[in-house]
Order: C-alpha cells, then structure tokens, then sequence
C-alpha cells in the first residue's frame, strides 16, 4: 500500500469517527493548520506560475486561456514553446483547482 493510500485510510477513519459523534480539538487545530499551511504553498506555486504563463502570453501577445482553447483545438502550430505553455497552463488549472478545494475545505 502507498503512503497516499495509508493516509487516505487514516482520513476515512478519522471521517468515521468523527461521524459517530468522536470530536478532538486537537485534530481540528491539527487539520485548520495543515490546509491553511497547503493554502498558502498552493498560491504560491499559482503565482510562479502565473509570472511563466505571463512570460508566454507577452511573447506571443494573447491570453494563456485563448491559447490553450487553440491548441487543444489543433489550431496553432507544433513548437516546444506550445507544449511548454500548454504544460504550463495546465499546472496553473490544476493548483486553482487544489486552491478552492482547499478554500471549501477550510471553511
């Protein structure tokens, strides 16, 4: 078993407990400062890439977004900066994504 799978286990088990009425403020302090401490790295790592994607889109003179409709739409050419930018975006996508469901975690 993986350590992403033993943890997922040990959140089931807590979530378990917790639905049964168990209640730690300890563990609530616990977990608040984990997502707050995941929040703050996650906007981080949106704001390096952020001034990448911005590198991109001066170089090329439109938007990450409408570039990356294009490209995923075949409509723009083959070169390594689009893979790159692509590539790029879709880390940007993904850490915004991790971000509000860390804000919905959090409360």
């Amino acid at each position: 078993m993986t350590s992403a799978q033993q943890t997922l286990r040990k959140i089931q088990s807590l979530e378990q407990l917790y639905r049964r009425g168990y209640h730690s403020d300890m563990i609530d302090t616990t977990i608040e400062q984990l997502i707050a401490r995941e929040q703050t790295q996650a906007k981080q790592a949106l704001a390096r890439l952020a001034v990448t994607l911005h590198e991109f889109e001066e170089r090329y003179q439109f938007s990450s977004e409408d570039f990356y409709r294009q490209f995923q739409a075949g409509e723009l050419g083959d070169e390594a900066d689009f893979f790159e930018w692509s590539a790029f975006y879709q880390m940007w996508l993904a850490t915004q994504e991790q971000i509000n469901l860390l804000n919905a975690a959090g409360g």
